[in-house]
């Protein structure tokens, strides 16, 4: 009797350890795809011409203006961005409709920080004919302030500034240079 017992649980242990080995499947494959579905973006725009305006005085106003061949929107991520890879132009116009115009090959807008993160041969004209040229140059939009601590260029009416860091509100008007070279010419 006692065998008769050790033999229906030995039956029994090899019963739910085969049905147990055989009901498991290799689902590596499936939890490889779930992490690559994350790791896309959630939208893609190709075209871009997006215009930012603003209704007062019963008139609308063109505040800014963006242009990119491609987005990548990964809002679906903890720390959203958006991500311009074939890189953007971008016209921003003042309260007299003055337009500044920002070039780059690449950039990346940052959503809940409120940065812009622009590389690539980096450009900003100024309607006051101010040029600014830097490989990499970030834009706080909160605080509207630009900087970078790349070399740059600064090319304006006055003379050509090269330097190492530069931080400027978005006016270029109240500048600083973390070091500077090149001409530069003071007013009294």
């Amino acid at each position: 009797m006692r065998i008769k017992k050790i033999y229906i649980i030995k039956n029994l242990v090899t019963a739910i350890a085969v049905t147990l080995f055989f009901s498991c499947k290799n689902n590596f494959d499936d939890v490889r795809k779930v992490g690559v579905l994350q790791n896309q973006p959630i939208g893609e725009a190709t075209n871009i011409d997006l215009k930012y305006t603003e209704y007062k005085d019963s008139t609308v106003d063109l505040l800014a203006n963006l242009l990119s061949p491609k987005m990548l929107d990964y809002s679906n991520r903890d720390f959203s961005f958006s991500e311009f890879p074939e890189g953007i132009e971008l016209k921003v116009y003042n309260d007299d409709q003055q337009q500044t115009t920002i070039l780059a090959k690449y950039a990346i807008y940052y959503t809940d920080m409120d940065i812009i993160d622009l590389q690539g041969n980096v450009r900003v004209a100024t309607p006051e004919k101010d040029t600014l040229f830097t490989d990499q140059l970030y834009y706080n939009e909160k605080s509207e302030w630009v900087f970078t601590n790349q070399p740059f260029i600064f090319k304006r009416t006055s003379g050509i500034t090269h330097g190492i860091g530069f931080d400027s509100d978005k006016t270029f008007k109240k500048f600083q240079m973390l070091e500077m070279g090149g001409d530069i010419e003071i007013d009294n």
